[in-house]
């Protein structure tokens, strides 16, 4: 148990005070996350994960960013939705949520309309989700890796596969299959993400399998190819390279295989 208030601090290095690193509309994200607008993406530094591969070390790890209170939040949400973000995209959010829920309250109080993506790592506990029923729209979790073994080992938590499965399956309870409106853009719905990393660390069949055989309908995946070393990866010899194309097209055809993953980019 960590308390916050009294300036203690978890795995991801953050006390009681929410840390952003960056704002602003992202065109890079999935088609039907960026759209043709944009998506209003919040970017909050730490992260109860520490991958040795982070692209985004120095917002996760190093914790880059300036402190932001519920109300300021609020202000930052409604300021993207004018600026035309089709949704409010928080990026990493699992180690803040409630000081997120309280912002988004008075957001929400205040005239926020645009649907809510929660964009996590995935390593996200139940109670939190809870937390979250009803309040989120569109949940985007990475699905990493398949091998408890192997995210302790890349991630430093103890039983990914397990907590990550949980997570998904509820978050699927809550919002059901990815829903677009006329122009494409998610209103509702799971997204899932998985990395294809080299030397088959990811266990992509594994997690592929747990969608195809766990969840009750259609799942949309977003199969992903843009694994390069960086953070400490060099640290860790099967990690030194990028994905092969081999290997990508290996881990397109097992998702493929299994009529029930819809395959996104």
């Amino acid at each position: 148990m960590v308390h916050r208030h009294s300036g203690e601090t978890g795995e991801c290095g953050i006390a009681a005070e929410v840390l952003v690193s960056s704002v602003g509309l992202h065109h890079g994200e999935e088609r039907p996350i960026s759209g043709s607008r944009g998506s209003g993406t919040i970017f909050f530094s730490g992260c109860n994960l520490h991958c040795v591969f982070c692209q985004n070390w120095t917002i996760s790890q190093e914790r880059d960013g300036e402190p932001m209170s519920p109300p300021e939040l609020a202000d930052v949400m409604l300021s993207l939705q004018r600026a035309g973000a089709h949704n409010i995209n928080w990026v990493s959010p699992t180690h803040v949520v409630p000081m997120l829920i309280e912002a988004l309250l008075l957001a929400r109080k205040r005239g926020l309309t645009v649907p809510l993506v929660y964009n996590t790592g995935g390593y996200d506990s139940l109670d939190v989700l809870h937390l979250l029923d009803g309040l989120v729209d569109v949940y985007m979790p990475d699905m990493k890796y398949g091998d408890p073994e192997i995210g302790k080992r890349l991630s430093g938590v103890e039983d990914y596969p397990e907590h990550n499965q949980a997570a998904v399956s509820e978050m699927y309870r809550q919002v059901g299959p990815l829903v677009c409106d006329e122009q494409g853009v998610a209103s509702r719905g799971l997204l899932v993400r998985h990395l294809v990393l080299p030397n088959g660390l990811a266990g992509s069949e594994r997690v592929f399998d747990f969608l195809a055989s766990r969840l009750p309908g259609p799942v949309h995946v977003n199969v992903m190819n843009q694994y390069r070393p960086a953070h400490l990866a060099d640290s860790v010899p099967e990690l030194a390279r990028p994905t092969s194309a081999a290997e990508f097209r290996e881990a397109l055809d097992a998702a493929r295989c299994r009529p029930s993953i819809h395959l996104i980019n």
